[in-house]
This record gives C-alpha cells, sequence and structure tokens, in this order.
C-alpha cells in the first residue's frame, strides 16, 4: 500500500489523455491528484473517473486550470471551484474542502491535508512594487492566461482569494498538526526559491504566496507535495521532503514519451532510495548544491 502523488496532467492534450487512458490498476495505493488535470470540467471528470477505478482512494486539490472560466462558462471564481469540489464528491474523491484523510498504511499515520491557496503576486524582488509587478514580469515576455481566465468572482482579486484561502487553513493546520505529522498538498509551491523557472524566472507572480514561507515546519509536516512548475523534484528543506509532482505538456518529458508510471511519485512510505531524514537544512541552501533533486 503506497500513497502516490502526479499532477499536471493536462489531458486536453491528447498524446497525455491516451497515457493516462492506458494507466495501470493500483487497486492497494492511493493517489494525490495535485491540480492542473486539465482545463474544464469535462477533462476532470475523465481524469477522477478513471482514477477511482484504478486506485483504493483518490485525493485532488486544484490547480490554475481547473478554474479557469470563458465568455461561455456559466460559472467563475468560488462558484467554478464549488462546482469541481461537488463533481468531485460524487465520485467519493476527497477535496480541500473535506476532513483531512488518516493514512493508514506504511510509513504513517499522517495526516493529508489537502488544500486550496492560490498566489498573490508576493513571490517578487523586493524592490518591485505590487502595483508594478505585472510590468516587471511582462518586461521579460511572461505573461499568464489567469490574468483573463481566472476569475476571483466574489472576490476583487486573486490576491484576495488567496489571502481568504490562506486564512481559512491555517487554524485547521494547527488543530491537524497536534494530532499527526502532515502531508501538505498545494498545486502551487509553498516557498518562493521553489518557484524559480530558470527559463521563465518571473513567472514566479502566478506561483504562491510568501505568506507560506514557514507552513512546513510551523505545522510539523514530513512531506509537502505540489506541482505547477512541471519542475518533476524531490528536495529537503528544514529537514522537510518537498515533491513536486508534475507531468507536464508532452514536449516536455524526458523519460519514455506517454508512461504516466514513471511520473507517479510516491510520497508515503518514503521511498527506500532516499534513506534517513537529513539534517535541517533551509531554502538558502537551494541554489548551494546542497539539495537532491530528481
Amino acid at each position: 500500500m503506497r500513497l502516490l502523488a502526479i499532477s499536471d496532467l493536462h489531458v486536453g492534450h491528447p498524446a497525455n489523455r491516451e497515457a493516462w487512458l492506458a494507466l495501470a490498476d493500483y487497486r492497494d495505493d492511493w493517489l494525490i491528484l495535485a491540480g492542473d488535470l486539465g482545463d474544464t470540467e469535462a477533462d476532470l471528470a475523465f481524469v477522477l473517473e478513471i482514477a477511482v477505478r484504478r486506485f483504493a482512494r483518490v485525493l485532488w486539490v486544484p490547480g490554475n486550470h481547473e478554474l479557469w472560466t470563458d465568455a461561455g462558462t456559466a460559472r467563475g471564481g468560488r462558484d467554478k471551484y464549488e462546482a469541481l469540489v461537488a463533481r468531485c464528491r460524487a465520485l467519493g474523491v476527497l477535496t480541500p474542502e473535506d476532513p483531512y484523510a488518516l493514512w493508514p498504511g506504511p510509513g504513517g499515520p499522517h495526516l493529508i491535508a489537502l488544500m486550496f491557496l492560490l498566489y498573490d503576486y508576493s513571490f517578487r524582488p523586493a524592490g518591485v512594487p505590487l502595483e508594478g509587478a505585472l510590468a516587471w514580469a511582462a518586461h521579460s515576455g511572461v505573461a499568464c492566461a489567469d490574468e483573463y481566465v481566472l476569475d476571483p468572482y466574489p472576490h476583487a482579486t486573486r490576491q484576495d482569494w488567496c489571502a481568504e484561502r490562506c486564512r481559512i487553513t491555517a487554524p485547521r493546520l494547527a488543530a491537524a498538526a497536534a494530532q499527526a505529522p502532515l502531508v501538505l498538498v498545494n498545486h502551487f509551491p509553498l516557498i518562493e526559491e521553489l518557484a524559480r523557472i530558470p527559463r521563465h524566472p518571473r513567472f514566479s507572480l502566478w506561483c504562491g504566496t510568501t505568506a507560506t514561507r514557514d507552513w512546513h515546519t510551523r505545522f510539523d509536516a514530513r512531506v509537502v507535495v505540489s506541482g505547477h512548475l512541471h519542475m518533476p523534484s524531490t528536495r529537503w528543506i528544514d529537514g522537510v521532503r518537498f515533491e513536486e509532482v508534475s507531468y507536464g505538456y508532452p514536449h516536455q518529458r524526458r523519460l519514455q514519451p506517454g508512461c504516466v508510471a514513471q511520473y507517479l511519485r510516491q510520497i508515503l512510505p518514503a521511498p527506500a532510495h532516499l534513506g534517513q531524514r537529513p539534517e535541517a537544512r533551509n531554502a538558502a541552501d537551494l541554489f548551494s548544491g546542497s539539495v537532491t533533486s530528481s
């Protein structure tokens, strides 16, 4: 029995859709789907309906793509999110709105804390003011479709929605951490240093919030799972394992084309090749060669 994770399946791409359809059975294992499964509710349903047949239990957090709307979409913002939650629940899939599941398998017990936190443009240099953040990104040719298709309704801005989500999530995590160690799951990385995409460093604006900078230690996390960056990796920070579990677009994959199995990341029990939990390291070490990447 294993707890596995994957994100960013983007099944709107035919190659990704076919690969997910061909997924083998993992009937004894649980699966975390960490967002950006597709761009539509139909994409989400396609992924979930296969997942619940292949795995013993399925857990989901939304990415930005699931929340996209367009002029022809009746639901946006929180209404869209609540519709996605309802679709998950109809299939027995856990969401950030449900009680945290207790992992009963090897490496446990852990509570799996599913989170939906968004971003607030705070992943930017100190010298760049909020009102100049989009221009700063655009200066290097970076933009994000969220600016046009991720509706924050009923909030005035996505920053406001992010602040609300952080405000309601932190007390839940504090209560859970008093019961058992946590596996934190969020589509976006919790730490700014992890949001540096080499080719597009200024895309960090749309990658998280500094409000979560200490959550991995503050809430006794043993593993933090995220996606969004399309840069699969394992890193250790402050003695906590951070797993980026993206599948990504077809042209981005280095492993066997179309093979999902190679991208299913084992979260619990900790894979044997990782060895013992290392001594505490911090985010400043990320680019000094003292972290493990895979």
